[in-house]
Parts: structure tokens; sequence; C-alpha cells
């Protein structure tokens, strides 16, 4: 691959991972208040997987080039950005644009990685980390002696999910496939298979008096389930419908469903209550007060990974030319963490 030369991965239309193309040009000059960042790793994650089948709810129209967030080197800085940034490793959110050898970024939007952190061990934790953290933290106030449940506990925000969690003093119940309960029970989470008959029932069984926090990223009709299972003062967090993934008709219609139970849960007089987390909210409304956050909790999360409290979890990691195949691996089902790709 020439280094010096832009590669990007352009998803056309509704394809199977195979109809992804792969698109070359030249590598972008940085305008006011940007940086180019050479790219060293970036992943996939499930809205991609939404995105490929047009389900991803607020995705830009097709064409577009894919790809959530990254890691990578400042290449170049545009007028008013300070040039010693150049040179230095940053991670950004960027919903889209990601998978590409090259990529624009508003200065304001990158996070310094810790001299140490490699590029693909930061990536699996830059939307991943970003969204556990603040749904521990921000919405869920998880602390020592908590009782939480976290739902496909193997995954890529349910792996990160789990650590902080623990690293918070909380005790976890986690929900996966049969397979990969080895595995949490050695991280120490009481795994539940989530492929079972009544799975809420078997969680309640485990903690008759209900828990302090569930995060579902499932949706659809086990969300109800979910919220049974909090004990008063407990927090339901929903971050995704990834039971929708595959079904047909309105792309919004999952999400402003959830939105709408949320609501109804809270108006209801009880104490328990309901969120649903978007990583990008309030970005539009106050969007230095989004960065300042955004950059604070990845730093956390960084720092979290520095003191082991947290393991980067990489399933894979992948040319970015072999994305159908990261893609396919991803989507299987039958890995833990999250697959890198590495232009």
């Amino acid at each position: 691959m020439n280094a010096e030369g832009l590669v990007e991965v352009v998803l056309p239309g509704k394809v199977e991972p195979e109809g992804l193309e792969i698109r070359h040009g030249a590598v972008p000059t940085a305008g006011p208040g940007q940086v180019v960042v050479r790219v060293e790793a970036t992943g996939v994650s499930f809205a991609e997987q939404q995105m490929r089948r047009g389900r991803y709810y607020d995705q830009p129209p097709f064409p577009f080039v894919p790809g959530y967030d990254l890691v990578g080197t400042v290449l170049a800085t545009g007028e008013g950005v300070d040039p010693a940034l150049a040179g230095t490793r940053v991670a950004a959110l960027v919903k889209v644009g990601g998978w590409a050898s090259h990529v624009l970024v508003d200065a304001a939007d990158t996070v310094p990685v810790p001299f140490g952190i490699g590029a693909a061990e930061a990536e699996t934790l830059v939307v991943n980390g970003i969204t556990a953290w603040q749904m521990l933290h921000r919405k869920a106030h998880v602390r020592a002696g908590h009782t939480v449940v976290v739902h496909g506990a193997n995954g890529g925000v349910g792996s990160v999910l789990v650590q902080l969690a623990q690293a918070a003093g909380a005790r976890v119940i986690g929900t996966a496939s049969v397979r990969h309960h080895d595995a949490l029970r050695e991280r120490g989470v009481v795994p539940v298979d989530y492929r079972g008959d009544d799975v809420a029932a078997r969680i309640r069984a485990l903690a008759p008096g209900g828990v302090d926090a569930v995060f579902d990223h499932v949706g659809g009709r086990g969300i109800v389930g979910s919220w049974s299972l909090l004990a008063p003062g407990g927090t339901l967090v929903s971050y995704g419908s990834a039971s929708t993934r595959d079904d047909e008709g309105s792309k919004q219609w999952p999400v402003l469903k959830l939105l709408l139970r949320v609501w109804l849960w809270n108006a209801l007089p009880n104490r328990r209550s309901a969120y649903f987390f978007n990583v990008w909210a309030g970005r539009s409304l106050a969007k230095n007060r989004f960065r300042a956050r955004l950059r604070t909790d990845l730093t956390e999360v960084f720092d979290a990974l520095r003191r082991g409290e947290v393991t980067a979890q990489i399933a894979a990691q992948l040319p970015l030319t072999h994305v159908a195949e990261a893609l396919r691996l991803a989507e299987s089902g039958t890995v833990a963490g999250k697959v890198v790709l590495k232009p």
C-alpha cells in the first residue's frame, strides 16, 4: 500500500460484505482547525453491521465510507492548529469515515493516546470504552456492592462494561452464548445463556431482590424483561436494538419504540429509572461541552487500561483491504472483543 495515497472502503448500498468497494485517491489536505490522521487502526462495530443493511437510524445516504472510530498519527495540521500536534498518536470518534488510510478530523475532536498504548489496543476502547464508561458512571452511577446485568457480556461494549463494573466493585451477571461462559467465569462473571427460555427469570433467581443496573443492547421485546429485573433505585440503560438488525421496514421505528418505553417508564410513580443512551447526545447543542466530556472520559478509560483494570480484547486484526472478511467475522457471533482493521 502506498503510504502517501488514500485508500478507503466505500459502502455503495445494501450489500453483502463482499459488495464493499475499495477506492484509491489523494490524501486530503487539512483545512482550518483540522488535522490529517494517518490511520493505524479502525474497527468493526455493531453500527457498521446495521449500516450495510440500511438499518442504522441516522446513517448518511449511500454511498459513504463507514468506520465509527479510529486511532492514528497526526500527519499534518491545518491553519489554527498547533503544529506540535503532528507526529502524535490520537483517537477520534467520527461515526462514519474511519475505514480509510487517512482521515480529516477536527483537531478539537482528537484525544491523545498515552505513550505505551498500542494503536490496536486503543482502538478497542474508543467507541466501546466511551459508551461503557458513560453508561456506567454518568447514567447508572454503579459503585461498590452493586449487582449489575450486562447483556452481551462477551461483545465489544459488553466486555468493557464487565471490566469497568468490576473495577468499581460491582458483582456482574453477564448474558452470552454458552461457548463464552468459561471465559466469563474466569473473569469473575456469573454467566447466563441468552438463548435459553425466560432469561429474566433465571437472572432473578441469581438476584432475588433485583439488580442495581441493567445494560441492554438488544432492545425489542426483551427490554421489558430487563426493566423487570431492577431493584428499587435501579437503572436500566438501553443502548441499541440488536434484535432488529435483520428486520425490514423503518430503521427509526425500533429506536422510537425504545424511546417511548423509556419515557413511559420514567413517568410511572416508581423508584426506578431508564435511559436510552446515545454517545452523540448533546453534541449539536453544546459541542465544546461534548468534546470536553469525551476527552475526560476516554482519558479515564485509557488510564484504566494502563492500571490493568481493563484489557484490550482484540478478536482479530486484519488489513483494511480484507474488510469483507473482518465484517463477516464480527457478524458471526463467534468471537469475543473487537475486530480491528489496520490500514
